[in-house]
């Protein structure tokens, strides 16, 4: 079987990463759920994601997701935003966030060491500063992402409940309009 030859568009990453990512998007969108459910699954997924448990984040999202009776694919892709890449500037963040209403002084964090296993052989303090950072920012998203996504999902559902709409208006003629 011969293989297929790609273009150059298709090879690009930038190109791949969008359409998986509309992928997902159309995939947690059109679920069979209510808006505020798969809202409340996002948020509590963007909750989860800024905790400091990355090795255990699937674990907790889907036990909360049940807890709550929640959407758990939504749940589950809202905590892939923190992840192994983007754990260095997204803990630093959250460990400038803990220190601001944490009374820790002295406290260092270093980039190369952020495994959560690492992060507590530095010393409880380091982890409950950037726990405390990860609550707080998790809190605020979570409910920025509640509202928001409620809102986009009802806007999105509309949208499409129109376009379907026209498009039977404009496939059924005018004089059988009347029977339904």
């Amino acid at each position: 079987m011969a293989k297929k030859k790609l273009t150059a568009n298709q090879r690009h990453w930038w190109t791949r990463t969008k359409r998986l990512v509309r992928y997902w998007y159309l995939r947690v969108i059109r679920q069979n759920a209510s808006a505020r459910n798969i809202a409340l699954g996002l948020a509590l997924g963007v909750f989860v994601g800024a905790m400091p448990i990355i090795p255990f984040q699937t674990f907790a999202i889907i036990a909360l997701a049940f807890i709550f009776r929640t959407n758990k694919l939504s749940a589950w892709l809202a905590t892939c935003y923190s992840n192994v890449f983007t754990m260095g500037p997204f803990y630093t963040f959250l460990f400038f966030i803990g220190k601001l209403v944490m009374p820790f002084e002295g406290l260092h964090l270093d980039p190369e060491h952020l495994a959560m296993k690492e992060l507590i052989a530095s010393g409880w303090e380091l982890f409950l500063v950037i726990l405390v950072g990860g609550l707080i920012f998790g809190v605020v998203a979570g409910v920025l992402t509640y509202f928001f996504s409620v809102q986009a999902i009802r806007r999105y559902r509309r949208l499409r409940h129109e376009r379907r709409r026209r498009r039977l208006e404009q496939a059924t003629p005018p004089g059988d309009r009347n029977l339904f």
